[in-house]
């Protein structure tokens, strides 16, 4: 049979398709100019095939774009990229195929397991300027080096993407022009004189790159890109948590000229006079099953690649959230942020000063270790059930108890006291998904997300064992395990027995994702996007027949956070970069949809949803409140917390948990912070957790988990006093 040409893969399209003579297997990711497959060469090869948006391909400006980065990228192909294996610019859907590489990107492998060690930064240095060395030789810059750009191969970084500026995540412009590039990665150069860029612009990017790999945020940082436009050709960098052996070679590539910064040679000749091993030495840690990673545009946030257990190496993570510097007041700290206001950007310097204020401990805390009685009926109380090597524990509630996991350890807490009621050695718990009580059984993911243990809640023996079958998303709902298909199928599996029940296609874009509220048992909700990102497919599923009970078709890529009263709610986020600009209810029984829109975009950006309010958590500590039933934002309040949990909330206050283990409570009605208890650090450097579970409203209580192995439980009426 000819193989079909061009047919090319949005993930529209059902499966299996054709990209020249290569099948296309599944999606990796989506971004904006197109999609990464996982694809196969009849011999068997693996490879990663980007295949273009339709929209796209009908821009002739674009295609010359494409046909360029596939010729940089055959030009650059070797030990320190993906080589292109084969591509056809001018197919109906232009499409490229380059070798597949396992491994997750830089911004992948932060994200999940927080800032890396110096070893590794030493060792990721040197090989992004052996991989700049070989770039720049054959007469290429590449000019949107940045972390999702970055693949960690088990024999060193692979850099990807060449020479194309994705056609939405390039708008910010000057009197100059359209700009090139991704702003929190381009050098000065890149804003002032676009035409005059060079090899030095990489290397400043390779410092930008190196900060948010020591420290999970770059050297300049705000929600708007005219912001650190302005910060990264005015401000000086701030570097506070790099570590200081290699600051100063950091430094040095953020240097505001380009000839002030070096050159790749002079880098690796610098890096070996710090560390003769860092050549000889393993790039990463050997992968763990489960994690999938590409050559290709596989932007950060997008495809599911399965989540790897941290390691107690990676359970350091994050910088602390307390606003303290953990580093010695000699370690380099060039992190000025000047007050602007250009165009509509202006910073509140009053409202910065009353958050350091509240940081540094104007709440008062309560001493670590001795809990406080907030009320004759309750007694606050602290656990640590598992002692030896403490991670941050994952806890659910039913049945009046508490249950737990923590590292390979199952544990069930009596909520009233703290006590334990029995505890168990789990193998292969997954990491990431905490337990579930379903059909009257303690359900946990176990086997890297392959298999469900269910355990008997009175004594926590395990009752069976079921393997699963492959999927892309999974979501407990009212007694069934609903699992997502690669292939736009949802099953329905009995959480009593570990039996399928049902398996059908709902008629969605491709992967898809699953979300259950208990405030609406009677479904669950099923979403896919269009392969371009501007629709979003929002299914009601019956969870007990997989029937649809309604769906419709929502302009922009939507993610639901809640529903309650006959209403869905969910947040839209950018295609592009992830960032959530605006909060949108839909109300199936009218078909009518009310959109808010947020004054700047928020950056992975998590919420709760109570009595009509949407509360929405940035990563880098931004609340808002969005009153849907009034149609506006109605406080907003910067919290200082980075990477937080998703906030949850009751008639009185919201809450939500920091890395560092503090339990934070604002006033629902002002957005005035109302309490929060003290961090509780976890052992080893940084001591915060990579990802940090919701608390828990039980009654007029909140439980909350900590990086130190704590459960904890505080009164929720009593915010001050904790």
């Amino acid at each position: 049979m000819t193989p079909q040409r061009n047919t090319g893969a949005g993930t529209e399209a059902e499966l299996p398709e054709y990209a020249g003579h290569y099948r296309l297997e599944s999606c990796l990711g989506s971004g904006g100019m197109g999609v990464v497959h996982l694809a196969r060469s009849t011999s068997g090869l693996k490879l990663a095939v980007k295949v273009v948006h339709a929209e796209f391909a009908k821009d002739r400006e674009f295609r010359g774009r494409f046909r360029q980065e596939v010729a940089a990228a055959r030009k650059v192909s070797g030990a320190f990229t993906a080589p292109v294996v084969d591509a056809d610019p001018e197919a109906a859907r232009p499409w490229m195929a380059t070798l597949f590489i396992p491994g997750p990107t830089l911004a992948e492998q932060v994200k999940r397991n927080g800032p890396m060690p110096p070893a590794q930064l030493r060792r990721l240095m040197a090989g992004l300027a052996e991989a700049l060395r070989d770039i720049h030789r054959v007469g290429v810059v590449h000019r949107d080096l940045k972390p999702s750009n970055v693949l960690l191969a088990e024999d060193g970084p692979k850099v990807i993407d060449f020479g194309i500026s994705r056609p939405k995540d390039s708008e910010l412009r000057t009197e100059t022009g359209k700009l090139i590039g991704t702003p929190p990665f381009m050098a000065p150069e890149q804003f002032r004189r676009p035409r005059e860029v060079g090899p030095a612009a990489d290397i400043f990017a390779l410092g930008s790159v190196l900060v948010h790999a020591a420290t999970g945020r770059g050297p300049f940082d705000s929600d708007s890109p005219y912001v650190v436009a302005y910060q990264v050709v005015h401000d000086e960098p701030d570097i506070t948590e790099v570590p200081e052996e290699i600051a100063p070679l950091v430094l040095r590539c953020l240097a505001k000229e380009p000839e002030d910064r070096p050159t790749p040679d002079e880098l690796m000749r610098e890096l070996r006079s710090l560390s003769a091993s860092y050549d000889t030495q393993a790039f990463i840690p050997a992968q763990r099953a489960g994690v999938t990673g590409a050559a290709g545009e596989v932007d950060e946030g997008t495809g599911d690649a399965a989540r790897p257990k941290p390691s107690e190496e990676t359970e350091k993570g994050k910088r602390k959230e307390s606003g303290k510097d953990p580093r010695p007041a000699s370690g380099p700290r060039l992190g000025r942020r000047v007050a602007m206001a250009t165009g509509a950007v202006v910073l509140a310097l009053g409202a910065v000063a009353a958050v350091v204020q509240w940081v540094a401990g104007s709440t008062p805390q309560p001493r670590e270790g001795s809990p406080r009685t907030t009320s004759a009926a309750f007694a606050a109380w602290q656990a640590n059930p598992v002692t030896k090597g403490a991670s941050t524990p994952q806890c659910a509630s039913g049945d009046g108890k508490l249950f737990c996991t923590e590292a390979s350890t199952a544990f069930a807490l009596n909520p009233v006291t703290g006590a334990v009621l029995w505890r168990h050695t789990v193998a292969d718990i997954h990491w990431g998904r905490p337990p579930v009580l379903s059909a009257g059984l303690v359900q946990l993911v176990t086997d890297e997300g392959r298999q469900v243990t269910a355990l008997d809640p009175d004594s926590g023996r395990t009752r069976w064992q079921h393997d699963l079958p492959d999927n892309k998303g999974m979501k407990y709902a009212d007694g069934m395990l609903l699992l997502a298909g690669a292939d736009g199928t949802v099953t329905g599996v009995d959480s009593a027995t570990g039996t399928t029940k049902w398996s059908r296609p709902t008629g969605g874009h491709g992967i898809q994702r699953i979300d259950f509220f208990p405030s609406d048992p009677s479904s669950a909700y099923v979403t896919s996007t269009s392969a371009d990102g501007t629709s979003t497919r929002l299914a009601a599923v019956d969870p007990a027949t997989g029937d649809v009970r309604w769906d419709a078709s929502l302009q922009g890529l939507l993610l639901p956070v809640g529903a309650q009263d006959g209403a869905v709610f969910l947040l839209a986020t950018d295609p592009v970069y992830g960032d959530t600009d605006a909060v949108v209810r839909y109300t199936p029984a009218s078909g009518a949809t009310h959109r808010v829109k947020l004054p700047a975009p928020r950056a992975d950006a998590q919420a709760g949803v109570h009595d009509g309010v949407v509360y929405v958590l940035a990563a880098t500590g931004s609340l808002d409140a969005v009153d849907m039933g009034a149609g506006k934002r109605v406080w907003h309040l910067e919290t200082s917390v980075s990477r937080g949990s998703a906030p949850v909330a009751d008639d009185r206050h919201v809450y939500f948990s920091a890395a560092d283990g503090r339990l934070i409570a604002v006033d629902a009605h002002s957005g005035k912070v109302a309490g929060q208890t003290s961090p509780r650090f976890g052992t080893g450097s940084g001591g915060v957790a990579t990802s940090v579970p919701d608390p828990m409203i039980l009654a007029s209580h909140i439980y909350a988990t900590a990086p130190d192995g704590t459960v904890f439980a505080v009164d929720a009426g009593d915010p001050a006093g904790w």
